[in-house]
């Protein structure tokens, strides 16, 4: 019998994307780890300090009030992106006429710069002349600092009722939570298009089936949308977290100066990370443990998201 050729063309074809993983990502990884147990400034290496810059990091105030900050920004947006998607693609799935017209519509943001983005929605938040407080006034409410206000949302929603709260109770900052809304704004349009994409695969005699049982609309929705989108749900959720957790641009753009403010109530993980790396201390090293630590954090809540893999129904 004749032995058969070892082929390589499908390996080939990976290639290409092997090479690419590689050299951008995995020994960018491999080189964070070694430059962190060094002194290592752009002016290159120093001495081997071992784990200093990991003790450091868990006494270093900064490093805790930006993580806290991170997983703010992470707990509202996800949660709320995944309810607003959802419902918007249901309404965009329902609409017989400009189909093309509304799906573009709810796009355009995925598609637009995150510069101009910014810098609009730095006008809007404006304190003085800005849109949000200019609706506010109309319907007789007091206009807010926005990006200027270091108190938290609750703090300040329970502040008006005359109950007063503990600072640690307080919430992101009103300036970190207008990051929230820009945050959310920005992605709602591609998690809508992801989950009208999961809603369209969902076969018509399944509803058919249920109008002739007599289930109701919302009984119908949940024994029979929100388990066929399960797998939707389960890429729009990971993807959602990861993207979140490296938030950079809007807050190098609308908050400050200094960049983070006000008094760091709006300072994440990723931009304390460039701070410490790229900033008036060029600590290379430190910010590469900084980067350990988030690569760490990205991959357990990546792992720990699988374990809900079990449930989508494939």
């Amino acid at each position: 019998m004749k032995k058969k050729k070892f082929d390589f063309g499908p390996y080939l074809y990976l290639l290409p994307a092997f090479i690419i993983i590689l050299v951008f990502r995995l020994i960018p990884i491999v080189l964070s780890f070694i430059v962190s147990f060094f002194e290592w400034t752009v002016t290159g290496a120093g001495d081997f300090i071992g784990f200093d810059n990991y003790v450091h990091m868990m006494h270093d105030k900064e490093f805790w009030q930006s993580l806290v900050n991170t997983f703010y920004l992470v707990i509202f947006v996800v949660p709320i992106s995944l309810v607003l998607s959802l419902f918007f693609a249901n309404l965009l799935n329902g609409i017989k006429k400009l189909k093309s017209f509304f799906r573009s519509v709810y796009f355009v943001p995925t598609v637009t710069s995150m510069v101009a983005i910014s810098i609009v929605w730095k006008i809007i938040f404006n304190q003085q002349s800005g849109l949000a407080n200019y609706f506010l006034e109309k319907i007789g409410l007091d206009p807010l600092g926005w990006l200027a206000e270091s108190r938290g949302i609750f703090q300040l929603l329970f502040g008006s009722m005359g109950i007063e709260i503990p600072t640690w109770a307080g919430g992101p900052s009103l300036a970190l939570f207008s990051i929230i809304i820009v945050t959310i704004w920005k992605g709602l349009g591609y998690n809508t298009i992801i989950y009208l994409a999961g809603l369209q695969n969902i076969p018509n005699v399944y509803y058919e089936a249920a109008d002739i049982d007599g289930a109701g609309k919302i009984k119908q929705f949940f024994r029979i949308t929100w388990p066929l989108i399960s797998p939707t749900t389960y890429y729009v959720l990971m993807m959602t977290t990861i993207v979140t957790f490296q938030v950079f641009s809007q807050i190098y753009l609308m908050t400050g100066p200094p960049v983070g403010g006000p008094l760091g109530t709006t300072k994440v993980i990723v931009y304390f990370l460039f701070d410490k790396g790229f900033g008036e201390s060029n600590n290379l090293s430190y910010a590469s443990a900084i980067a350990l630590v988030l690569f760490a954090i990205i991959l357990g809540l990546t792992m720990l998201q699988k374990k809900l893999e079990k449930k989508v129904h494939y």
